[in-house]
């Protein structure tokens, strides 16, 4: 038995693991809500809660009359490379999550992926849940070509019966 080591390898190397874990932030942090697989949604959770409490923070010294925390935003600045989403985790996400004491991503079980079989989870902010604030539309699902064909002269049939003046063929 293994003691005494933290984290997921998620079968890369050191560089590529921490290059996949600051895109995903980054991306979880611009969109509020991205779909992945439960490893990487798992780790990332890891990751993105840290970051969210640093800007917590720095915001709070910020409010009570103390400087701008510098150091917070280049802490942070090194894992997001995007600067519009580190101004966005300053200003939108910290504020509002600043009276949460912890727990500020939320990972859903979606299933398993069809092509090879791997368990895909959805990762979201909690206060940013998309899905409370807007009311689902029904997804309309396609039809095949059978379908289609089918109701095109179903529809057919039935103008022909309504007027009697056409002939039938």
């Amino acid at each position: 038995m293994i003691h005494g080591r933290a984290g997921r390898k998620l079968q890369r190397t050191a560089s590529h693991r921490k290059a996949l874990l600051n895109s995903l932030s980054t991306s979880l942090l611009r969109h509020k809500r991205i779909q992945t697989t439960l490893a990487k949604a798992k780790e990332t959770r890891l990751v993105v809660e840290k970051m969210i409490t640093r800007a917590k923070n720095a915001v709070a010294k910020e409010v009570e009359g103390g400087p701008k925390n510098i150091h917070a935003r280049r802490e942070i600045a090194r894992h997001i490379n995007d600067k519009e989403v580190v101004k966005m985790l300053f200003s939108e996400i910290a504020p509002k999550v600043a009276s949460r004491p912890g727990g500020y991503t939320r990972v859903i079980k979606l299933g398993q992926r069809l092509g090879d079989g791997a368990h895909v989870a959805m990762i979201e902010l909690v206060d940013f849940a998309l899905g409370a604030d807007a009311p689902a539309e029904p997804v309309k699902k396609k039809q095949d070509r059978r379908t289609r064909v089918n109701q095109k002269k179903k529809a057919k049939s039935e103008t022909a019966a309504e007027d009697p003046a056409t002939p039938s063929a």
